[in-house]
């Protein structure tokens, strides 16, 4: 696979996780799409600013106590 189409299936479930949300919010069905691709570019600026993994789904960690 190259790296255009990395970026384009990665583009596509950055659409995919705007689409859920937007659904779950109730957004009118016809403005879906355009929101969803719209949503997932700037997932994707953001991805590339930060150069992380998916910036949607990125898990974080908590950090340890010591014990004494």
């Amino acid at each position: 696979m190259t790296d255009e189409e990395d970026c384009s299936n990665l583009r596509d479930l950055h659409a995919g996780f705007a689409m859920v949300g937007l659904l779950m919010k109730g957004e009118h069905p016809p403005t879906i799409p355009a929101l969803a691709y719209e949503l997932a570019d700037a997932m994707q600026e953001a991805r590339n600013q930060h150069s992380v993994g998916i910036v949607s789904v990125k898990r974080q960690t908590k950090k340890e106590k010591a014990h004494d």
